[in-house]
């Protein structure tokens, strides 16, 4: 049997989640509510020896005063942040920017994003953003430099 791929996590743990998560999907299929994934992952983790916290929560503060507090699905072995989603679409770049955002407030080197809601799992490894510590910027139609676009006058 090959060796995994050892990720930025310095090893398979990646892997290792994604394996568990996909065993998570065809034991269920997709029609559950995000909640009930989450704890059926977790539960699949703990079954494979991987420690995982569910509702992970994470102040966020501005200066010296909490603002706001939000809470991850799962961080896993303290250095995977997994979000789960239940959406019957493909993922979008909102919920990459909301991995994004959740890597940069723990500081975790990689983020899983796992969609149940299909028939197939969908899955994303994440990567932190820039490190200057900026919020994540969503990217619309009215953000892309027209100057890289065809001119179509020229055609």
């Amino acid at each position: 049997m090959s060796k995994l791929v050892v990720d930025v996590t310095g090893n398979d743990l990646t892997y290792r989640i994604i394996g568990a998560a996909m065993q998570v999907h065809n034991d269920l299929g997709s029609g559950y509510k995000e909640e009930i994934y989450e704890r059926a992952l977790a539960k699949e983790l703990q079954n494979r020896n991987i420690v995982a916290q569910c509702q992970y929560p994470v102040a966020v503060s501005y200066g010296d005063e909490v603002v706001g507090q939000f809470y991850l699905d799962l961080f896993v072995e303290d250095q995977v942040v997994v979000e789960v989603k239940a959406f019957s679409h493909q993922l979008t770049n909102d919920e990459l920017a909301q991995v994004i955002n959740y890597l940069k407030a723990v500081q975790a080197p990689i983020g899983l994003l796992l969609n149940f809601g299909r028939r197939k799992l969908e899955t994303r490894r994440v990567f932190p953003g820039r490190k200057d510590n900026q919020p994540v910027q969503r990217i619309g139609r009215d953000n892309v430099l027209k100057s890289n676009l065809p001119d179509p006058k020229k055609d």
